[in-house]
């Protein structure tokens, strides 16, 4: 019944029998006797040929998810089989947002690759929500990430602590009141902020002023939503970004405050228009983890990897 799952499983990865059959170096009224075949063995259709894009059939959806258990299987099975042959063939998929995708792991990878330049690595750059729902369909092997998974769906390795802290734009007025609680550059790359020599800004004077913030299944975003409650007012939001990074960037250019780690400004250039504040301890201390699925097969790629990567 699951022979010929591969073409089947392209068309529904492109939603088109053209884009699969261009993949798959096959003409299209071959792929699409290929699925017929399928569907006839099956006894109903799997696609809905009246949609666009191509959409699944109920049982079309049942068949996928058979499907990705079967090449779960078989990809843990050839992780294992990898192993025996020392690295020197395979795959390693990692996932991450934008901060991390830009600056964290193409060193990893840069180091990884030169110790086993025989590994395929392939770098996937989404928001987390979708890498989440990647990870947990066994699409990425590893993703690094400041947010909290679920411990019963994904295993996690820890990377290292961040801390947020209050991007703010030199041009805003607010700043000339509050220059006992600026941090430098230096004390943030140091992490001296964190003494309690250094005091926490009083959040509350910055009730009226515009926000740069992240939405809210984004960890950040809602941290920040929690700290500005905390504080007893809501934020007024200017514009809501999906990503950290972002957000940063039009603080950057002048239009609001945003909230971001303490380890984007150990690794992004720092820009002189911007004023940075230490937030209060609470809701504003997380962890950064490798994360990858719960109970799949940790292939000696990924340990190997996750090894090279320790702080």
């Amino acid at each position: 019944m699951f022979q010929g799952m591969e073409y089947v499983y392209e068309v529904y990865k492109e939603k088109s029998f053209s884009k699969a059959a261009a993949n798959l170096f096959i003409s299209q009224p071959s792929l699409s006797a290929n699925v017929r075949r399928v569907e006839n063995r099956i006894g109903y259709p799997i696609f809905d040929r009246s949609t666009k894009p191509l959409g699944l059939t109920e049982c079309g959806k049942q068949y996928m998810q058979c499907v990705e258990r079967i090449m779960n299987i078989e990809r843990d099975f050839s992780d294992f089989i990898n192993d025996w042959e020392g690295l020197k063939t395979g795959s390693l998929v990692l996932g991450g947002s934008n901060l991390f995708s830009s600056w964290f792991l193409p060193p990893m990878i840069a180091a990884f690759a030169a110790r086993y330049p025989h590994i395929q690595i392939q770098l996937v750059e989404e928001s987390t929500v979708k890498l989440t729902k990647l990870l947990q369909r066994g699409m990425i092997d590893l993703i690094l990430d400041n947010t909290y998974l679920d411990p019963e769906i994904f295993d996690n390795r820890l990377y290292q602590e961040e801390h947020l802290i209050l991007a703010v734009p030199r041009s805003f007025s607010i700043n000339k009141d509050l220059k006992e609680f600026q941090l430098s550059v230096c004390d943030i790359q140091t992490g001296k902020f964190l003494g309690s020599d250094f005091l926490s800004v009083p959040f509350s004077r910055f009730r009226n002023e515009p926000f740069i913030m992240l939405k809210q299944e984004n960890d950040t975003g809602k941290r920040a939503i929690n700290i500005c409650r905390e504080n007893n007012f809501d934020p007024v939001v200017v514009f809501e970004m999906d990503q950290q990074m972002t957000s940063y960037n039009v603080t950057c250019s002048g239009m609001g405050i945003s909230f971001i780690g303490d380890i984007m400004v150990s690794k992004v250039s720092p820009d002189p228009n911007v004023v940075y504040y230490k937030l209060p301890l609470k809701d504003n201390c997380r962890n950064i983890c490798f994360y990858w699925k719960k109970g799949r097969y940790l292939s000696r790629a990924m340990e190997e990897f996750l090894k090279m990567s320790k702080k």
